[in-house]
């Protein structure tokens, strides 16, 4: 947490809040700003500026909140965001939704209408201040989010912000809400009345019961085949070393099935891939903070399969019907059960060399399926995205990330470790990619973040503000655009509903084309990005080339628009 110099003192609810978010580490505040922020703004201006977090302009308030979950995902530092009341609150909304999935911490606020018509500073001086009041502002993210409260005071400020953050930063992690009416930002301090800048702990860690835990590890250490399903880490990487250990020492293998955030290297011995399909063969299964470990209609377990879910919500509340089934379901950090759960394993010798020859012949099988796929997709035209996943884990050197929205296959990558790729959380609200990777970017100035993302996706993500930030900031991601003309998620799921049917038959299936395309690079060209369109395979990596050297040579941003074939599996 910052320290804040004990001679900067608040004089309104607004400083107060500022001061209070740098109190409990808020580094920046990515801002939308309105006719509500005039006491923030003044606050801003008036407070040192090492005492406050440091405010970004961000042009579109999806890409606000998407930015402060790609900084999380690559720091662990939760971070905040500032729109303007109601009509600000829903362009967000989206993104809270997506930071609720994927269970990121974040502070998000909004201005509310003044509440008062005459008689107070902040009271009401526009029209539109009369025509954005609503009944229950807050019930737009309710939902979503873990807390929420309007301040009504400007000494509540400093406590409201540390409460809020505290619980965002809790097990299970998530957003919060804030909602600011002008008069309390704007009022001043009563003497009797000081600010509290104090920030409050977060909650420790949740461990699990002694004689569980034995149990546990006595399925585990007796299955021929125990598998551990886990489709998201965390950004310290505690998750990735745990499960790593537990293979090495016992021959369990993992399985990251619907990947959020990757949690093996391509290469480590306990890593089988990416398909669903293996729920099936096991005979064990540990389901680890995975809130959709498989499908149940397609890849359920066999009968008399031992599951067990672990997590800091293993249940996954949040969600109204998830049927999976369970013997056991643990509450606790992930991480530390991995390992307790290791040390307690007996398993004799003979069947480790067993399970690790096993992982091994798969693995093998794996890694040949895998360049014949991309011999395949390089081959065709136009190229497949298998290829064009193969040619952007190739640039990826040992710190570089990504950031994927329905633009990769990552059983065509080789990803040197956890915490390389993140793709878009399940909630699946557009346009997430490329304003997260700016988050990233922002986060770890001087290494390689890349956003690759559909053509739809691309639109989703409002991309004049994307590159205008990318511009403005200084943030040179590199841009990839899978282009095959279509909401191809939208094609397949009707091909799967309907196979044979008039739509699957049709020359173009309705609402699914998007044809005429605008000149995606010239967009980007538009905020002096480097941009280019490549349409045949053996150009692309060459193109990568040009595109990389404009990055790290030249600090600006680049876009390829690369043209790939429609796809049933991906």
């Amino acid at each position: 947490m910052a320290e804040i110099d004990p001679g900067t003192e608040a004089s309104t609810g607004a400083e107060t809040l500022l001061l209070a978010l740098k109190a409990s580490g808020i580094d920046y505040l990515f801002a939308n700003a309105g006719t509500d922020f005039p006491p923030i703004i003044e606050a801003l201006a008036r407070l040192p500026a090492d005492a406050v977090p440091q405010p970004v302009t961000v042009p579109h308030e999806t890409a606000a909140v998407a930015m402060a979950h790609g900084y999380y995902l690559v720091s662990g530092r939760c971070q905040s965001v500032m729109v303007h009341v109601n009509v600000g609150l829903a362009n967000a909304v989206m993104g809270v939704i997506n930071a609720a999935s994927d269970n990121v911490p974040m502070l998000v606020m909004s201005g509310r209408t003044p509440l008062t018509e005459t008689g107070r500073d902040g009271r009401r001086a526009t029209p539109i201040q009369y025509g954005q009041e609503m009944f229950d502002q807050a019930a737009m993210v309710r939902e979503s989010v873990k807390f929420e409260y309007e301040m009504r005071y400007p000494e509540q400020a400093g406590a409201m912000v540390s409460r809020a953050l505290s619980l965002a930063r809790s097990a299970p992690c998530g957003p919060v809400y804030l909602s600011l009416p002008r008069e309390p930002l704007g009022e001043a301090l009563r003497p009797e009345a000081p600010a509290d800048l104090s920030p409050r702990p977060v909650a420790s860690a949740a461990m699990p019961d002694p004689e569980v835990l034995a149990r546990i590890a006595d399925i585990l250490s007796r299955a021929r085949f125990p598998l551990v399903i886990c489709q998201r880490g965390d950004p310290q990487g505690r998750i990735s070393r745990a499960l790593s250990d537990l293979g090495a020492r016992h021959g369990v293998g993992v399985v990251e099935p619907f990947v959020v955030r990757n949690v093996l290297a391509h290469d480590d011995p306990a890593h089988l891939g990416y398909t669903p399909t293996l729920a099936a063969e096991a005979d064990a299964i540990l389901v680890l903070d995975s809130g959709v470990p498989w499908i149940e209609a397609f890849h359920a377990p066999a009968a008399g399969t031992e599951v067990i879910h672990i997590g800091p919500d293993p249940a996954f509340q949040r969600m109204p019907m998830r049927g999976y089934r369970a013997t056991q379901v643990v509450n606790a950090d992930p991480a530390a059960t991995i390992e307790q759960l290791s040390a307690l394993m007996q398993t004799p010798d003979e069947r480790v060399a067993a399970r690790h020859a096993s992982i091994a012949n798969r693995a093998s099988r794996r890694r040949n399926a895998r360049l014949a796929a991309i011999d395949k997709s390089r081959a065709s035209t136009p190229m497949g995205a298998e290829w064009l996943s193969h040619c952007l884990s190739d640039i990826m050197d040992e710190d570089a990330v990504i950031f994927s929205e329905l633009g990769l296959v990552p059983e065509a990558m080789q990803l040197k470790g956890p915490n390389r790729l993140f793709s878009n959380p399940h909630s699946g609200g557009l346009g997430w990619a490329l304003p997260a990777a700016l988050g990233a970017q922002m986060a770890r100035p001087g290494k390689l973040t890349i956003a690759a993302m559909g053509d739809g996706s691309y639109i989703f993500a409002n991309p004049v503000a994307c590159h205008q930030i990318a511009e403005a900031l200084s943030l040179p991601v590199l841009v990839v655009i899978k282009n095959n003309a279509s909401w191809n998620a939208v094609r397949r799921s009707v091909v799967r509903a309907y196979p044979g049917g008039a739509a699957a038959k049709a020359n173009v299936m309705p609402l699914t084309s998007l044809a005429p395309q605008p000149d995606f690079a010239a967009i980007a060209r538009a905020s002096r990005a480097h941009g280019e369109t490549v349409t045949r395979p053996e150009d692309l990596p060459a193109a990568l080339e040009r595109a990389l050297r404009v990055v790290r040579g030249e600090g600006r941003a680049a876009l390829l628009d690369v043209r790939v074939s429609l796809s049933d599996s991906h």
